[in-house]
Formats: C-alpha cells, sequence, structure tokens
C-alpha cells in the first residue's frame, strides 16, 4: 500500500509541484492550506509523513507539530524560508525529523521523504523497475529504453525526460518541471532547452518525429505522453 504523505503550505505552486512529484514516484498525497486545515487532514487521513511550512495562516508549522507531536510520532518535515540556528533548533525540539530551506528542488524533497520513511519504517521504498506506454519500454534499474523490442540510446537528459513523461501519461509538464526534473533545478533562461532535447527524443522514439505518437506538444505549455486508450 502507498504511503500517506500530507502537504501542508499555503503557497498553491508549492503544493502542485511538490504533490505532483511524490504522486510519481507512487505516494498518495494529501494536501492542506492553512495551519488549522493542516491539523483537520492529519485526524482524519492519519498520513506516514506531514511536510509542513513554517509560516502559514490561522495557525503557523511550529504550533501544529506541537499540536502532532501530542498525538503521534509521525515523520515531521519542515520546509522553511527561515534558515537561523534558532529557529532550527526550536522546531527540532518540537518534534521536526528534517529541515529542508526554501527554495528548494521538488526532486529534493521526494528523496528526503524516502529517507526519512527509510529510517522511519525501515523498509526499502523503490519507485516501479519498468515503464511501459505502447510500443516503448523503460527500464529504470538497467537505464535501458526499447521500441518494440528494439533498443534505443538515450543521452542522459533525453531518458530524464522519457521517464518523467512515461511514468505519469497524460500528464502534462511544462518546461520548467522537465528542467527540474532532469537537473534538479529549474533556470527560466534555459527552458527552450527542452524543446531541443525532445525534438532529439522524438527522433529516436517516433516513427514520424513531425507527427508524433507518443510524445505530444501541448501548446502554450508543454509535453506529455499519450496514453494507450487514446
Amino acid at each position: 500500500m502507498a504511503h500517506k504523505i500530507l502537504i501542508a503550505d499555503d503557497e498553491p505552486h508549492i503544493l502542485e509541484s511538490v504533490g505532483s512529484y511524490l504522486t510519481e514516484d507512487g505516494f498518495q498525497v494529501v494536501t492542506a492550506r492553512n495551519g488549522r486545515e493542516a491539523l483537520f487532514v492529519f485526524r482524519h487521513e492519519k498520513p506516514d509523513l506531514v511536510i509542513l511550512d513554517v509560516m502559514m495562516p490561522e495557525m503557523d508549522g511550529w504550533e501544529v507539530a506541537r499540536l502532532i507531536r501530542k498525538e503521534s510520532s509521525v515523520p515531521l518535515l519542515f520546509l522553511t524560508a527561515r534558515v537561523e540556528e534558532v529557529d532550527q533548533i526550536r522546531g527540532l525540539e518540537i518534534g521536526a525529523d528534517e529541515y529542508l530551506p526554501k527554495p528548494f528542488s521538488p526532486r529534493m524533497v521526494v528523496a528526503r521523504v524516502r529517507a526519512l520513511l527509510r529510517r522511519v519504517y525501515g523498509e526499502l521504498l523503490s519507485e516501479p523497475s519498468m515503464y511501459r506506454v505502447g510500443g516503448v519500454e523503460l527500464n529504470v534499474e538497467t537505464h535501458l529504453v526499447s521500441i518494440a523490442g528494439e533498443r534505443i540510446d538515450l543521452t542522459p537528459s533525453e531518458f530524464g525526460i522519457l521517464k518523467a513523461l512515461i511514468a505519469r501519461p497524460g500528464r502534462v509538464y511544462t518546461r520548467m518541471e522537465l528542467l527540474d526534473y532532469i537537473q534538479g533545478e529549474a533556470f527560466a533562461g534555459y527552458e527552450r532547452t527542452i524543446d531541443v532535447h525532445v525534438k532529439n527524443l522524438r527522433i529516436k522514439i517516433e516513427a514520424d518525429p513531425k507527427n508524433p505518437e507518443y510524445v505530444e506538444t501541448v501548446y502554450g505549455v508543454g509535453y506529455r505522453m499519450r496514453p494507450d486508450h487514446e
């Protein structure tokens, strides 16, 4: 059964980006946009790990963590723009397990979540080793890609883009999201390099790169992997 993660943050783009990456990695995600809602969701959803923004309306992350700690030893990961030592000490005294300063990469959040869950629950949390859409197969463990059984050689960037797309067919990724996925950090000035990587990827996996069967352009937004059933 997938582990359930509660993300509490008043910034919608953080809920969306972090939630998307965790969902893609196989986690079940529930969200809250303020402290009171976070406490309500925690008590009703009983998540396996809680990600808390420190500065939230109605009730800050410190208070939410303090109340959660009265009821549970669930792992707590703080997201915060406050990096002063006194704030970190305060969080640790309340019962925080990890700190992640803003700004951060969503991929780093996923890595911290997986490490925390391994530490607390003592189990190896693994992603699927194989993804398949139509004739395209991607093996995470061997880093091999094949089309209708024929091996295709991809660069690391091309592999990373294909992995992101094939893991969630139909999900539209912006260029910035894909850049973040393959580099760990997104730089707006370089997001158009994704177009070059996608062009090269299509040349390798599409029968007709100008009329792609797999990697579709969603104009004005980004790219997606076309689901099997469409």
